[in-house]
């Protein structure tokens, strides 16, 4: 679904990403881990348009989508879900997913001085699939609610619903269960199976080690921009380099 070749980003002289080149296969989940300041919250942006590479490419399902702007890319099927959880807290719930579906409609101001049936007609497919996706992540009692006054775990939630509002093949989801408990954060990790489940790929990037090893069925780590290892969560484990760029070597210990 997702082959990146030799992927650089660089500010000044500062390489935050580094010649990685990866693929990711449909309906997996893919993780990324690393150190802080590895460079994956960087990697990620380039894959979703928020800034284009230095070098390198970017191929989602055969398209070269490198330097793609990120609304046509997510219009491609793309969605993305970021460290600290942004939404609309003074709306609902549902009013914050309504305008995830946007993305899928053509109605534009015309319409609204008009209130044209295309406008109306859209407004319903918009209602519709914001109640859809709130039911798949367990949320359909507090759509009501205005959404400053749900709790973290449910922010969570809701984020992930307006990821997939916008109707996406392929989810980057950026350290999802981050500032949550041991059972939230199993109760997310049951909900990214089953986003898998229904079609939905996933990338993730994630610091809760039983997490990723328990849940990705393929992992890439990074390391100062570049990428050390990749493979199953069996073979990360046990890999000799990703555990000196975790753990430090003995020269490092000594020191």
């Amino acid at each position: 679904m997702l082959k990146i070749n030799n992927l650089t980003k660089r500010f000044g002289g500062l390489a935050a990403v580094n010649n990685v080149s990866i693929e990711f296969e449909a309906n997996k989940i893919n993780a990324i881990i690393g150190p802080n300041g590895a460079g994956k919250s960087t990697f990620f942006n380039l894959v979703a348009g928020a800034m284009a590479p230095t070098e390198g490419s970017i191929e989602y399902q055969g398209m070269d989508i490198t330097g793609m702007a990120c609304d046509r890319i997510a219009r491609l099927g793309i969605a993305r879900t970021f460290q600290t959880t942004s939404l609309f807290d003074e709306s609902t719930v549902l009013d914050n997913l309504i305008v995830g579906h946007r993305l899928r409609t053509q109605s534009r101001l015309w319409d609204v001085i008009i209130n044209s049936k295309r406008l109306r007609d859209e407004e319903k497919k918009c209602r519709s699939r914001a109640q859809e996706v709130l039911d798949f992540v367990g949320l359909s009692h507090i759509g009501h609610r205005i959404t400053a006054d749900i709790s973290q775990e449910e922010k969570k939630r809701v984020a992930f619903a307006l990821a997939l509002a916008t109707d996406p093949e392929l989810v980057l989801l950026d350290e999802p269960a981050g500032g949550i408990n041991p059972e939230e954060t199993e109760n997310l990790a049951s909900l990214i199976r089953k986003m898998v489940e229904h079609g939905v790929t996933v990338c993730l990037i994630e610091h809760k080690m039983d997490m990723i090893m328990n849940l990705a069925d393929k992992i890439m780590v990074l390391d100062h921009g570049e990428k050390i290892a990749e493979g199953t969560p069996e073979q990360i484990r046990s890999n000799p380099v990703v555990i000196e760029a975790y753990l430090g070597s003995d020269d490092d210990a000594a020191a």
